[in-house]
């Protein structure tokens, strides 16, 4: 790949990102199924840390790292 063709999205920042994310959905997946929605919910919505808080945060933080992946880089001229 030549430095003179920049590829969006394809960098470390995306991939960190898609990374938390995908961790983040299978720990809720994973809640769901084992705990099911009403328990879910109740856990995101009390006042100590949970698994289900920290794995929403991690989809934050993954959404926020994809979005620094497919800003706009200045082009050397």
């Amino acid at each position: 790949m030549s430095h003179e063709h920049y590829r969006r999205g394809r960098n470390w920042f995306s991939a960190m990102g898609v990374l938390f994310c995908v961790m983040g959905g299978i720990v809720l997946i994973q809640q769901l199924l084992i705990w099911g929605i009403d328990f879910v919910v109740d856990f995101l919505f009390n006042g100590e840390i949970t698994n289900e808080k920290i794995s929403m945060a991690m989809l934050l933080f993954g959404i926020f790292m994809i979005g620094l992946g497919f800003r706009k880089h200045e082009q050397p001229e």
